[in-house]
């Protein structure tokens, strides 16, 4: 485990210096919070398109969903650890070279508590959503399951699947294309996998669960430690949240292309 925790603390910060070097010399015109925005939304791209590579060769090969296991759950959970760790960084910095493009007072003066204060206000559920990853599920992950439930770790792993899509609609917004078929396509996929993976997810999780030991749908609960249901309510809650932010936002642009008026 601990060579694959070093190589994910090479990898992830690594390509966040190597995106910033490449869009800067790339985008001239960008600035430094254009820069650390896309870059940041590059490496979770790579990170989620990983993590759903490992989710799927783990769950298509674990045909007992309690007892068989696969060595790249602990493996990719480990090389996973730090960039949990690196995008809270990163998502600091990009609402620090946003505030001081911005103009606001606090990041003229450089880093401080007050700029750290403003980020964790402004993205407190994602910088929770980490850090519970981080301190819980990576611990309970590798420690306590005593070698069971890789099946549903797996799982897990496959709801980053509609993360590349959610990041390259903040790109193509970044590239002045968020009024393109290209952005409403992409908007249209991040929704669909963002339900399908994040949402859908959990009653499938039940439903492996029921099918393996005979249990309809509706009782598994009921066979399952109270803890289990607890852990997963917590961590479908923040994806019923960001999902209805999706549709808000999939409902602003749909009035907005509506009010548009048509040129012959």
């Amino acid at each position: 485990m601990l060579p694959a925790f070093l190589c994910g603390a090479v990898v992830f910060p690594g390509l966040f210096h190597g995106f910033r070097r490449l869009l800067r010399s790339t985008f001239a015109h960008w600035s430094d919070a254009d820069v650390v925005c896309v870059s940041e939304r590059l490496v979770s791209s790579v990170h989620a398109c990983l993590a759903t590579a490992a989710g799927v060769t783990v769950v298509t090969t674990c045909k007992h969903v309690m007892t068989d296991s696969h060595w790249l759950v602990n493996g990719f959970a480990a090389f996973a650890a730090p960039y949990m760790a690196h995008d809270i960084y990163a998502m600091y910095l990009s609402h620090y070279y946003t505030q001081k493009v911005k103009g606001h007072p606090g990041a003229l003066g450089g880093h401080s508590l007050q700029m750290a204060r403003a980020f964790l206000a402004k993205d407190r559920m994602l910088v929770i959503h980490h850090l519970v990853l981080l301190l819980f599920f990576l611990p309970i992950t590798l420690f306590y399951r005593r070698g069971l439930g890789d099946f549903f770790i797996g799982c897990f792993f496959i709801a980053e699947f509609s993360t590349p899509f959610v990041s390259m609609g903040k790109i193509l917004i970044q590239l002045g294309l968020d009024d393109t078929r290209l952005h409403r396509v992409n908007g249209v996929a991040a929704l669909l996998s963002f339900f399908v993976c994040r949402i859908l997810v959990f009653p499938f999780m039940y439903w492996s669960y029921g099918r393996q030991f005979g249990i309809p749908l509706h009782r598994v609960p009921f066979h399952l430690p109270p803890h289990c249901n607890v852990g997963n309510l917590a961590v479908m809650a923040p994806q019923v949240y960001w999902l209805l932010l999706l549709l808000k936002k999939a409902y602003r642009l749909y009035r907005r292309g509506r009010g548009r008026p048509k040129t012959s």
